[in-house]
């Protein structure tokens, strides 16, 4: 993957290139502290790896290349340019683009060690260019925070549990409760770094507008502004009401538009962004703590999944067995 000089784009453009830049400058406390846990467990990314490298990373990136388009300097040079504006502004390596024919409005990261985006052909036609920019920044976010492998345990958690009897038990649901909350606040980190990318709050806050409720060709009657109205009403619901919207959660690996539209709008008002804004981040290399991101982690978590970062060995490293087992049969059986 090789970068390529935007300079003058973005001088023209007004935005502030952050040079060396961590994920750790955007990510959610909740996010860094399970990530972390995870991490601390010997064996554990290795482990995944191997698991993971059963199903073929290079498959997928083979399989998108045969059946969607790639993107370059020929090929939606617009959007190339974009993705190379976005790296440029967060100071990484451009990974591969796709574009994939699908009426479904989505856009994803994916591999770890060859990480690629793909974006839905249907994202593009609802979104304007500057949303789609957005989504850029966002899928590069999962990349340099390196969400893909812990994300993939997610997916095949999910998955395998609706096939696989045995690996539904004490250790596997709790794990899959916790990898679900911490994806919701990765989506969240990821948003941030959509709008450190884009650097306009109202066409971040679109995006979310978009994958709501887009339709086509009436983009310029939906309103971001009506749209973060919806969101403080959904916010500001309590009694039997807050506790359907936390219930219509718990299962969902994203949280919904109008959270992640307030979630934004709370992290600008907080002041954070005018701090990385004015140069003021961490840089990859500084040093790090987990310790107070576990603390403040406990205070996002529900107890139950708190619970599993609480104890995390015992938790994952059980799940994973049974899970790792239960795959083994499965392929012994040849189902």
């Amino acid at each position: 993957m090789a970068k390529k000089s935007t300079e003058l784009d973005l001088h023209q453009s007004g935005r502030v290139i952050f040079s060396e830049i961590s994920a750790h400058a955007w990510e959610h406390p909740t996010d860094r502290a399970a990530l972390s846990s995870l991490q601390q467990i010997p064996g554990f990314d290795n482990l995944l790896r191997k698991f993971v490298g059963m199903f073929g990373e290079k498959n997928v990136s083979t399989l998108f290349t045969a059946a969607a388009v790639k993107v370059g300097p020929k090929q939606y040079s617009s959007i190339h340019e974009s993705l190379v504006r976005v790296c440029e502004i967060l100071d990484t390596d451009v990974p591969p683009l796709y574009i994939s024919q699908t009426p479904i409005v989505n856009a994803g990261a994916y591999g770890m060690d060859n990480p690629f985006i793909v974006l839905n052909s249907s994202l593009i036609e609802l979104a304007t260019p500057e949303e789609v920019e957005v989504v850029l920044g966002h899928e590069v976010g999962h990349i340099m925070s390196e969400h893909a492998l812990y994300r993939t345990l997610l997916y095949l958690l999910l998955t395998w549990s609706s096939r696989v009897t045995p690996i539904v038990g004490q250790a596997t649901l709790p794990i899959m409760m916790a990898l679900l909350e911490w994806s919701r606040k990765a989506e969240i980190s990821c948003d941030r770094a959509g709008l450190l990318a884009s650097q306009n709050l109202e066409h971040a806050q679109g995006m979310h507008c978009v994958l709501a409720g887009g339709v086509r060709g009436r983009r310029d009657e939906l309103s971001v502004e009506a749209f973060v109205e919806q969101a403080d009403e959904y916010r500001s619901q309590d009694g039997l009401a807050a506790y359907y919207r936390f219930m219509a959660t718990l299962g969902r690996s994203h949280d919904f538009p109008v959270v992640r539209v307030a979630e934004l709008r709370n992290w600008v008002d907080s002041g954070d962004y005018a701090t990385i804004m004015g140069g003021d981040y961490h840089r990859i290399g500084d040093p790090y703590s987990p310790s107070e991101d576990w603390k403040t982690a406990g205070r996002n978590f529900s107890d139950k999944a708190g619970q599993v970062f609480e104890d995390t060995d015992t938790y994952v490293n059980q799940a994973l067995n049974d899970f790792m087992n239960s795959a083994r049969r499965l392929f012994d059986s040849g189902e």
